[in-house]
């Protein structure tokens, strides 16, 4: 490879560095669709989907769509952690979902906004049951892409206060 073509290269890698974010590897969302103004979630870049905690998950039909109820604990750190916030969706999906595990899951899956560093744009959320797990969310690949961010992976909340 000759000089040229890395200066070229390189000034490509700054270009596309320049257009996204940094944040770290775990970081503070809001959900405003279920009224979610702070939820711990950890950037995953080995899960291709979004996923969310959710309890008492019933689909149900919503004038013949199919929709599914959930609830919600945030745990943002205030007075509302014990309270579980009543939310509900259209279902855009069924999916297979496998675990780092191994273990397959068939999950709901939903599209819902969502707010990072004052970047707001939508996602995909499978909802599943992630009681015994670290975080609330997992923030996924597929969020991650169009160039939105890049992820540090030894920081945490570069984009969002503590």
């Amino acid at each position: 490879m000759t000089a040229p073509k890395r200066r070229g290269i390189k000034a490509e890698v700054l270009s596309l560095v320049e257009k996204r974010a940094l944040i770290g590897w775990r970081e503070w969302l809001a959900l405003p669709a279920f009224g979610i103004e702070r939820i711990k979630a950890k950037v995953d870049t080995g899960a291709r989907t979004s996923a969310l905690h959710a309890m008492q998950i019933t689909p149900f039909d919503n004038d013949g769509t199919a929709w599914v109820s959930f609830q919600v604990a945030p745990h943002s750190g205030g007075a509302r952690d014990l309270a579980r916030i009543e939310c509900r969706a259209p279902v855009r999906d069924r999916r297979s979902i496998k675990s780092s595990s191994g273990h397959s899951q068939d999950r709901y899956v939903i599209t819902t906004p969502v707010v990072l560093g004052g970047r707001h744009f939508d996602i995909e959320v499978t909802l599943t049951d992630r009681a015994e797990m670290g975080f609330e969310m997992l923030f996924g690949r597929t969020a991650l892409r169009a160039g939105r961010f890049l992820v540090h992976p030894t920081k945490s909340f570069l984009l969002s206060p503590k």
